[in-house]
């Protein structure tokens, strides 16, 4: 994970990008796979509530993941 120095004053604008854009990619990793399963299982077969449940649970597997997955995108982007 992105390690901070102790004093506010040392933080370059380097870790605060790299941190803006890990966190975009997470963002999109969590929300938008779930989402295309969602809005696909609605659209193909009509029925709201199974979208619904294959979108959330899929969303709560990915997030089950989420710690692996940002140290997985902190080592690639830094």
């Amino acid at each position: 994970m992105i390690r901070f120095p102790k004093k506010k004053t040392e933080i370059s604008a380097e870790i605060v990008t790299n941190t803006i854009w890990i966190s975009t990619f997470l963002a999109m990793i969590l929300s938008l796979p779930p989402l295309g399963l969602f809005l696909g299982i609605y659209f193909m077969t009509g029925s709201l509530i199974i979208g619904a449940i294959i979108g959330f649970g899929v969303h709560f597997v990915i997030l089950v993941f989420s710690s692996k997955i940002s140290k997985f995108l902190t080592n690639i982007m830094s």
